[in-house]
């Protein structure tokens, strides 16, 4: 019973077989509850979540989004990195495409002067990891895309900007 290793140990506690696994641990002088019921329960739940089913022909879902089909067929969709704030160092959300409707028309609303559309499409902005993803989004959906490419990336040398400024 003690030969059993701490790993063996806690893959017989995560599938299941308990009473082997409890003693294994109090062997090895380990406290005998480990793990809790919870990540035990996650554990199988994400073993259950791997399982995809794969289709591989082509599936056109525009009837069954509920969307207008006037806001598909003669929609633009603009898939893109966005650029880095300038006001900014960081590189916070420039890694991942993002993909925006074309706007429709707009309207100022007399009473309060604020901007108004009757196109609940034109503020939604998705996030996609890969331009692929999105493109395959937009296809998916019936939707025509627009990509753009991702600009290269050019670090500024401050040795170089001093050295440029003294000649």
């Amino acid at each position: 019973m003690a030969a059993v290793s701490m790993s063996e140990a806690l893959r017989q506690m995560l599938w299941g077989k308990r009473a082997v696994a409890v003693a294994a641990i109090s062997v090895s002088r380990v406290p005998i509850r480990l793990l809790s019921t919870s990540t035990w329960r996650l554990a199988q739940d994400q073993t259950r979540d791997t399982q995809l089913i794969t289709v591989d022909e082509k599936l056109d879902i525009t009837t069954l989004t509920g969307v207008p089909e006037e806001h598909i067929k003669t929609r633009k969709v603009r898939i893109f990195v966005p650029a880095r704030n300038n006001m900014q160092s960081g590189v916070n959300n420039t890694k991942k495409w993002k993909m925006e409707f074309d706007t429709r028309e707009r309207w100022e609303n007399p009473l309060m002067g604020w901007a108004s559309t009757a196109d609940p499409l034109s503020n939604m902005i998705l996030t996609f990891s890969t331009k692929e993803d999105a493109a395959a989004f937009a296809e998916k959906n019936g939707i025509s895309e627009d990509v753009g490419v991702q600009a290269a990336r050019t670090d500024v040398n401050v040795c170089d900007q001093q050295g440029a400024s003294e000649v």
